[in-house]
């Protein structure tokens, strides 16, 4: 199809998706309902900041599966709850089967959580490092950045206020998951 990008995939539903969002139900579903969808709410914005920080260095489709066990075990990411964690609950976590085991992820959620509620805007801080003006639609996978110069001053920013995990990669699918950049292929439907 001429000016689609070759990363496109269509599905059984007739739709061109972004080549990765077409691999499993749960990619189809987190690609076509969520991610590049704006999120503003403070505890929208600590689940997915927790969650990138959680998915460094796994796939991301370990995180999508045990997404259910992070929300249950993160009192459904509510920041002033997670905030008062403390050291029996770090052990309460390291032996939860359904989440990523790993102390110093769930630690720095924790510091997350407290860095979280300190800073008076967290939507304000977060939505001021969104392109301006956004950036064209890829045509192609290898189109999509890592980092951004964005991202790379929106982790620094976040480490100043005290977060933890969020280096300038992280930070770039932070804002792809919250809608500060839309990297949807030119030709996807969910563009």
């Amino acid at each position: 199809m001429p000016g689609v990008a070759a990363d496109l995939v269509t599905g059984a539903d007739g739709r061109a998706r972004c080549g990765w969002g077409a691999s499993t139900p749960d990619y189809v579903a987190y690609h076509d309902d969520e991610w590049g969808r704006p999120v503003r709410d403070a505890r929208g914005l600590f689940e997915r900041v927790s969650l990138e920080a959680f998915q460094s260095g796994l796939s991301w489709l370990t995180i999508l599966r045990k997404r259910e066990g992070f929300r249950a075990a993160f009192a459904g990411f509510d920041p002033a709850v997670v905030a008062a964690f403390g050291p029996a609950d770090v052990e309460r976590l390291t032996g939860d089967a359904g989440i990523v085991r790993n102390r110093a992820k769930i630690e720095a959620t924790i510091a997350n959580a407290r860095a979280a509620l300190a800073v008076p805007d967290l939507a304000g801080l977060i939505w001021s490092f969104a392109p301006d003006p956004p950036r064209p639609a890829p045509r192609a996978l290898a189109d999509v950045p890592a980092v951004t110069p964005e991202s790379t001053a929106l982790a620094r920013a976040l480490k100043a206020a005290g977060f933890r995990l969020v280096g300038p990669t992280t930070a770039y699918a932070l804002m792809q998951a919250c809608g500060l950049v839309n990297d949807h292929l030119e030709g996807c439907w969910a563009r």
